[in-house]
């Protein structure tokens, strides 16, 4: 294969992995109501977000199209919040594993208006400022996307390992409940013909009193 055919090879993977790892989305939000988005982050890893307004018209923005913004973690700690905002962005690395959330609020107006919002949530690799990597290091594009393509697989390979720790906590989690369900269905089966024991026991008494047997 040429250098050319590789280096193209290497640069649509690299933009293939890349997307799976950004998240790029434009949704739209009425007034006074609220849309939360999570998203899957294990720890250490950096996360970078930036949201903004659609403008409907030209000029600035109306009053009415304004945002409340919170990013907070699996526990609740807030990395971002933005009050009466139209735009604003941020950045942070995990220090917990499991589902970040960013939450968007729209102001209430009357009359209700319909607001547009563009949104990017970055992880991972996907976050890392290439642009200035390519500048400082001063590399061919070859090598460029030869370093882009090894942070993504490194990236992927950790990403892998704290999925199989997922999967794993929820396998034992999985065991520790139908252990407890079949703990309970035996217990249950105890109690059921116990009761249907002591009617029977009952009855035969009432019957042996009123000389019936």
């Amino acid at each position: 294969m040429s250098t050319l055919n590789l280096g193209l090879v290497l640069i649509i993977l690299g933009f293939m992995l890349e997307t799976k790892m950004g998240e790029s989305m434009r949704f739209e939000l009425d007034s006074g109501q609220t849309k939360c988005i999570s998203e899957d982050i294990r720890a250490n890893a950096m996360s970078v977000g930036k949201y903004a307004i659609v403008n409907p018209h030209q000029g600035s923005l109306p009053h009415s199209h304004k945002l409340t913004v919170k990013v907070s973690s699996p526990y609740g700690h807030s990395y971002h919040i933005g009050e009466d905002v139209d735009s604003g962005n941020f950045a942070f690395t995990a220090t917990e594993n499991g589902g970040y959330t960013s939450c968007f609020w729209a102001i209430n107006h009357q009359p209700p208006v319909k607001i547009t919002i563009d949104f990017v949530w970055r992880t991972g690799v996907a976050a890392k400022d290439w642009s200035q990597v390519a500048k400082k290091g001063q590399v061919d594009t070859m090598e460029f996307e030869l370093k882009k393509l090894y942070d993504t697989v490194t990236y992927i390979h950790e990403e892998m390992y704290y999925l199989r720790e997922r999967e794993e906590e929820m396998q034992h989690l999985n065991k520790e409940t139908n252990s407890t369900m079949a703990a309970l269905s035996f217990f249950s089966i105890a109690l059921c013909l116990s009761v249907a024991g002591l009617q029977v026991w009952h009855l035969k008494t009432f019957f042996q009193r009123k000389k019936l047997l």
